[in-house]
């Protein structure tokens, strides 16, 4: 299969309103984006994948969207978001954009049409309304159905600002073939699917979970794909969450979607059978689809790397977040470090999250300043998921650390002065220094292809690459003994002569 840019792409992820502050509103925009491409070029990513940006009342953190064609104002204008494509372009770097298809805002146009023409009209049937509400759960906690002033009721799988699409209604099958196409035609290069696998519903069958994975989903991938493919080299890439990696697999047929997040990978404890049996499962589903995989540490919901390696139990889980626990960040960020390598060295693309590169640690953001629905819906018992998405540290001795000139969105911590890119740029040890050089040795040695396996016991993973690099990382209690190499390219933290220390990872030529 010819090669194309996403296949070996090292994404990083833009948590828009986090990132940068260009205006001094306290939230971050495209104008402090645009002035840290820069940034971005220089840490070696290849694209960047960013976040709703659309108009939206934020009661999902952009997730509840008013209009697909246009910038929220907080961030920007249209016209800055097509200047920011053409920039990131002008560095070789691609964009990718969030397209939120099982769900819009209850303050769209379409939404308040159905409000305001009633039961029966067609305005309500691109959505889901009916007379009596049916027993599903919301995913953010409590009922997915609320009623309106006329008495009937409406669909919201996740909060009740955000009421489900009908994708049974061909008005709603066109409505996101043209955000597509309005989008590719401004030059986008990759769509990233949220919440891919539940759009379609089956109300009839009796199940609780009667809206994931129904086979009618793909059809609505199959005629996406044929839309990106008439753009040329564009990519879909899903947000499909399945232990089963059979039903993953489907949406990577070579009629629909092109790559798929890799969320195995990402749930996986510190441990090496058990990574081990990831990575090798993950390769054996994509082999056979000629599809590339994807390694993906951590995003904006879920709990920061250094935070979890660093915690008793190191596995991730949606249900059970163990949000508190107690985390060794020394520890973590010893093992988020060789994770990092261990990631990049993986065959495919790698995804990195606003602030990874920072090693930068959950943040327990007290409870009157929370702003994720998961903390509301959940009756104030599940903190959410503020705590990976505070605003990025980039200069300076206090908060905010040169974010922007207004007070944060979210609190910074008031220990963060040793995390921030400019303190992290002049150490050569920083974790900043380490993906920097990653990333550039990754460009010229990594990407798309395969791996052999060596044995070097049973608490080591160690593999090489077709370009001759060998990756060991040490998950073991005590020192292992590197095998015979050339140069190390890169250790993700000291050696000792040729011993490789616990929650080590080392690149050789």
């Amino acid at each position: 299969m010819p090669e194309t840019w996403w296949r070996g792409a090292a994404i990083y992820q833009v948590y828009l309103r986090s990132f940068a502050d260009g205006n001094g509103d306290g939230t971050g925009d495209l104008a402090g984006l645009r002035a840290r491409l820069p940034y971005l070029a220089d840490l070696g990513v290849d694209a960047v994948w960013l976040n709703p940006w659309y108009p939206s009342p934020m009661a999902d953190g952009g997730y509840d969207v008013a209009d697909y064609r246009d910038i929220e104002p907080v961030f920007g204008t249209l016209a800055e978001a097509e200047r920011f494509i053409v920039e990131a372009h002008e560095l070789g770097i691609r964009v990718i954009i969030d397209v939120v298809p099982n769900h819009g805002s209850d303050r769209s146009a379409w939404f308040q049409e159905a409000l305001a023409a009633g039961p029966g009209s067609p305005e309500r049937e691109r959505f889901w309304f009916a007379d009596e509400p049916g027993d599903w759960r919301s995913i953010f906690g409590g009922p997915a159905w609320t009623q309106v002033p006329d008495g009937q009721w409406y669909l919201h799988l996740f909060a009740p600002e955000q009421p489900d699409f009908n994708w049974t209604n061909p008005e709603v099958r066109e409505e996101f073939r043209d955000v597509l196409r309005f989008w590719f035609d401004r030059g986008v290069d990759g769509i990233r699917i949220d919440s891919a696998a539940v759009l379609v519903k089956d109300f009839d069958g009796g199940d609780p979970d009667g809206y994931t994975d129904l086979d009618e989903v793909h059809e609505i991938y199959r005629d996406w794909r044929r839309l990106a493919d008439g753009y040329g080299d564009r990519m879909l890439v899903g947000e499909v969450w399945f232990p089963d990696q059979e039903r993953f697999a489907r949406y990577l047929r070579p009629d629909e979607l092109h790559t798929a997040f890799n969320f195995d990978f990402l749930a996986c404890p510190w441990e090496p059978a058990a990574l081990r049996l990831s990575i090798e499962r993950t390769l054996a589903t994509h082999a056979p689809l000629g599809a590339p995989p994807t390694w993906v540490l951590s995003n904006h919901d879920v709990a920061r790397v250094v935070t979890r390696y660093g915690r008793a139990d190191t596995s991730w889980d949606h249900g059970d977040r163990r949000d508190g626990a107690p985390s060794d960040l020394g520890l973590g960020g010893r093992r988020a470090r060789a994770a990092a390598l261990l990631a990049m060295a993986l065959p495919g693309g790698v995804y990195v999250y606003q602030g990874e590169e920072l090693g930068l640690p959950e943040v327990d953001i007290p409870g009157e300043l929370r702003q994720d629905p998961m903390w509301t819906r959940s009756g104030h018992t599940v903190p959410g998921r503020d705590g990976c998405r505070v605003p990025l540290p980039w200069s300076g001795e206090k908060p905010p650390y040169g974010f922007g000139a207004g007070e944060p969105w979210l609190p910074q911590p008031e220990d963060w002065r040793a995390l921030t890119v400019e303190a992290q740029s002049a150490d050569p040890g920083s974790m900043l220094t380490l993906y920097r050089t990653a990333l550039r040795i990754r460009r010229d040695r990594l990407g798309d292809g395969t791996l052999t396996w060596l044995d070097l016991g049973p608490g080591v993973l160690a593999f090489t690459r077709e370009s001759g690099l060998t990756c060991v990382t040490n998950l073991g209690p005590g020192p292992v003994r590197l095998p015979p190499h050339g140069p190390v390219l890169l250790a993700s933290g000291p050696l000792d002569g040729d011993d490789l220390p616990a929650d080590t990872t080392a690149w050789l030529a």
